[in-house]
């Protein structure tokens, strides 16, 4: 009887370690799902600024560009035509912990436009803070990979060289409470490619 319980025991102990291993390789991502899931996230999340001023010069009307910056920043300048939600009370103090009123800030915004946040520069987690604080409480947002710093100071660090003496920044950028409005681009020269691959 001792003999049959052992056994049993041994068998049982076999067993299981054969399905946890079979398990668990099935659960393993190789090394070509971890890159396909990490373009798919970054698909799905950012947005890039050519395609965006772009779509903007075309008149464009199917996103909301959200300033994240202070109120004080946005006032001074900001990218045409956007809004400013501020997550910063001032240009020093972040308004992080300022939850209800960021949420129904952006609640009241059109369900069916593309929302877009920016806020300082591109390794600002500002966005990313937000994007997650909103995501949490099912507004989903998507993110410009370049923030107001980029934009507006290093225009040719994103642009096509080509467009760098033809487009010009201060026609994207607005002062004041005002968000702007862009004129047409009717350059034949700036990009034309459109889709999943457009500038």
């Amino acid at each position: 009887m001792t003999q049959m319980l052992i056994l049993s025991f041994m068998m049982g102990l076999i067993g299981g370690a054969i399905a946890s291993t079979i398990i668990l390789k099935l659960q393993t991502k190789t090394p070509q799902d971890l890159i396909k899931e990490f373009y798919a996230v970054e698909t799905a999340v950012h947005v890039s600024p050519h395609h965006l001023r772009k779509h903007m010069a075309q008149g464009d009307d199917s996103f909301i560009l959200v300033d994240l910056r202070s109120q004080q920043e946005y006032e001074k300048e900001h990218i045409i035509g956007a809004i400013n939600i501020p997550a910063y009370v001032t240009p020093e103090q972040s308004a992080y912990g300022d939850v209800e009123r960021i949420v129904t800030e952006f609640s009241k915004l059109s369900k069916n436009k593309e929302i877009i946040v920016y806020c300082y520069s591109m390794p600002c987690m500002t966005g990313r803070k937000i994007g997650k604080m909103l995501a949490d409480k099912g507004i989903f947002v998507k993110h410009l990979v370049i923030g107001w710093n980029e934009w507006r100071y290093f225009w040719d660090l994103w642009n096509h060289e080509h467009e760098w003496e033809q487009i010009k920044v201060e026609d994207y950028v607005a002062t004041s409470k005002n968000t702007g409005k862009i004129i047409t681009e009717t350059n034949p020269n700036t990009c034309t490619i459109e889709g999943n691959f457009s500038c």
